[in-house]
């Protein structure tokens, strides 16, 4: 009876798959000085957005930089030389796999400030050809009024532009900020509303600019998130944006595998399997390093599916992929203990892998959060617990001559 319980027990546990399955990225790129050569001991100072985060790295003699270590999430990265802000790109959400590449060229950027000012000159030279690049009143009072309406038009464009860049920050960064108010709210009615809060501002950024993959990316989770502080039509509705968002995110840049695993937790939700399992093998192919993991987000997603032998076999490629993914060994004892067999005196008969995998959980992660459940399934297959963990990388021990 005990082992039945413990059967039940589990079986009617609902299985969560990780949607940030990893925490560590990074940023890696090039700084190439105003004199087109690389910049060395540049500093790079990274300033993560969505939660309170600073870090900072130096340029190497070929002006690469590369920092490792951080946080899955979104950051703005800015260029300090001689105590002075020179060049800085905001929004950038970082990528499992391979480092994020963010590069600066300050020689382009000054060609460019020069050409502006030249035009903004030009538009304010007289007729004759002058030499002024201010406006005084003066110079006003010599411009034709073609070439006052054309400076007033540079300036007016140029206001614009940086308006139209705060606004676009302002409503990202409010977006980020609502959605984590309420991952922190305890309140449902709060954080459905801080949910909506964050879907608005998001929209709003994705209106002024519709190009930023990481404004879709969040709209899109933002979306998702909603959705389930909703029911019924509401919470279709919702989904629907939501998918609609992943697929604007994943049309600017159908590589990144991070957007493809979450764009899958979601079709998930929606109970769209055969496209969230394709979404997910998506991933695999295209971050090879973690394609256990994803592998390990489709069984978990199948199992709260109620699709058993398809989840199995997920979880058989994980650990085909990654044999130290421990808490795949732990699903696939759960899948191969509804194989097991029972005599008539209650007696249980586990099919051939049963305590390997509950026991090969056990060695990888002794004190994981399936621990003590492991333990108990293999007390009650009178089975030991083995919690001796062998690096399967390791080199073989030299033989005594």
């Amino acid at each position: 009876m005990k082992f039945r319980n413990l059967l039940v027990a589990v079986a009617g546990a609902c299985l969560l798959a990780v949607t940030s399955f990893a925490q560590i990225t990074a940023l890696e790129g090039m700084v190439i000085g105003e004199d087109g050569a690389p910049m060395v001991k540049a500093l790079v100072k990274i300033t993560r957005t969505d939660i309170k985060g600073s870090y900072k790295c130096n340029t190497d003699k070929k002006g690469h930089y590369f920092y490792n270590g951080l946080p899955l999430g979104n950051y703005n990265i800015a260029i300090e030389v001689d105590g002075k802000d020179v060049d800085a790109v905001s929004g950038v959400r970082t990528k499992l796999g391979d480092p994020t590449a963010v590069n600066f060229d300050l020689q382009k950027i000054a060609k460019q400030r020069a050409a502006q000012n030249a035009q903004m000159n030009q538009a304010a030279q007289a007729a004759a050809g002058g030499n002024a690049a201010a406006l005084s009143k003066e110079q006003e009072r010599g411009m034709t009024k073609e070439q006052k309406e054309a400076y007033d038009k540079a300036i007016k464009e140029r206001e614009t532009s940086m308006k139209k860049n705060k606004e676009l920050n302002d409503a990202f960064s409010g977006g980020l900020a609502e959605m984590q108010s309420a991952a922190g709210a305890a309140d449902p009615a709060e954080r459905a509303k801080h949910y909506d809060a964050a879907v608005a501002s998001l929209t709003k950024a994705s209106e002024l600019d519709p190009k930023q993959v990481a404004v879709w990316a969040q709209l899109a989770d933002a979306h998702v998130n909603a959705a389930t502080t909703k029911t019924g039509a509401e919470f279709d509705a919702e989904m629907a944006k939501g998918i609609e968002g992943y697929n604007k995110a994943l049309e600017l840049n159908p590589s990144d595998a991070a957007t493809h695993n979450n764009f899958a937790l979601a079709l998930g939700k929606a109970k769209k399997f055969p496209e969230m399992q394709a979404e997910l093998q998506k991933a695999a192919e295209l971050d090879p390093p973690k394609a256990g993991q994803y592998y390990y987000n489709l069984g978990a997603m199948l199992v709260n599916a109620g699709q058993a032998e398809p989840a199995g076999q997920a979880f058989k490629k994980a650990i085909e992929l990654d044999p130290n993914h421990a808490d795949s060994y732990y699903q696939l004892g759960v899948y191969l203990i509804g194989k097991a067999s029972f005599a008539a005196d209650g007696k249980v008969t586990p099919v051939a892998g049963t305590v390997e995998a509950f026991q090969k959980y056990l060695q990888l992660a002794p004190t994981g959060q399936f621990a003590d459940s492991a333990k108990g399934m293999l007390a009650s297959l009178d089975a030991k617990v083995d919690t001796a963990y062998k690096n399967p990388n390791a080199p073989a021990p030299k033989k005594k001559k």
